[in-house]
């Protein structure tokens, strides 16, 4: 099959790669990131606009940090609505507003064209291995010409509902993944405080009900001080802002979100918003005066 895969950065190239390695023609135009030569020497065709990856793919598949570049890619001059014929489909795996998916998905299907957001969790570690987990909003029928292309970057796929629903459900994966990296690094400032062991406390609290996988691979980030990303602090700011901004046009109350934003916040204004989101650990340490593997 050809697929157009836009949006070629930490997440989408091994996402595209997992693509070219089943078999698929992959047809790509340059969003702020250059393929890499890997993509290029395994096959990667690279067109001159999104509208080009459009006529010549069957499904067009978005991966790019926020709304307004999903709405760049999909609606400017060149981009990919111009290119579109009847009978396609258009995959955003970005991370973007529930409203604007409505919005794009209504556009895109005018033109007799099926529309999937279809956003993930796992970050880099899940797209390197083919892990992802996959929320799906859209048509039962668009959900399943897509799950063959979606099982080849993914293990765990789920059609959650219509058109934003999967948006929405990343949104609330969003809260529990931040409010829990908060968590573990609240307990983990506050062991090594009281003179313990970080790493022996995480080993000990990985075989009791505090179990999870933030503990296991952020918990080990916040240790080694391995704060590359992964998910930029920046970008999981983006998705609380959704989280919060929804929640004000619900009359929903999120105090532990609105609060662990705020760490983000305090993250960003000492220049730290591209570390990966284990990085949240460095506002406590600055409020406690202490770092975790300190001693």
């Amino acid at each position: 099959m050809n697929i157009g895969f836009i949006g070629l950065g930490i997440m989408g190239a091994p996402m595209a790669g997992h693509l070219l390695a089943g078999g698929h023609t992959i047809i790509s135009a340059v969003h702020n990131t250059q393929p890499s030569t890997d993509l290029v020497n395994a096959g990667l065709k690279v067109v001159d606009s999104f509208a080009r990856v459009a006529e010549e793919a069957e499904i067009i598949i978005i991966m790019v940090p926020d709304t307004p570049q999903v709405e760049e890619v999909l609606f400017s001059e060149n981009g990919v609505a111009a290119g579109l014929s009847s009978g396609k489909l258009v995959i955003d795996m970005s991370s973007i507003s529930p409203i604007d998916t409505k919005l794009f998905a209504q556009k895109i299907n005018d033109k007799g064209c099926g529309y999937l957001d279809a956003p993930v969790s796992g970050g880099e570690v899940g797209a390197k291995a083919a892990s992802l987990t996959i929320m799906v909003g859209g048509s039962e029928n668009d959900f399943n010409m897509a799950t063959p292309i979606l099982e080849l970057m993914g293990s765990n796929i789920t059609l959650v509902g219509e058109n934003g629903v999967g948006q929405t459900t990343k949104v609330a994966n969003q809260i529990i993944v931040a409010l829990t990296i908060e968590a573990v690094g609240e307990a983990l400032v506050f062991a090594s405080k009281a003179g313990a062991d970080p790493s022996k406390v995480r080993q000990a609290l990985m075989g009791g009900l505090a179990q999870s996988r933030i503990l296991e691979v952020h918990g080990d980030r916040m240790i080694n001080r391995t704060f590359d990303p992964g998910f930029r602090i920046e970008l999981h700011q983006k998705d609380l802002n959704l989280a919060l901004q929804g929640a004000k046009s619900l009359g929903v109350s999120l105090p532990n979100t609105s609060s662990t934003q705020e760490l983000f916040n305090a993250c960003t204004a000492h220049g730290d918003n591209e570390l990966d989101h284990s990085g949240l650990v460095t506002a406590l340490e600055r409020m406690s005066n202490h770092q975790v593997n300190s001693g």
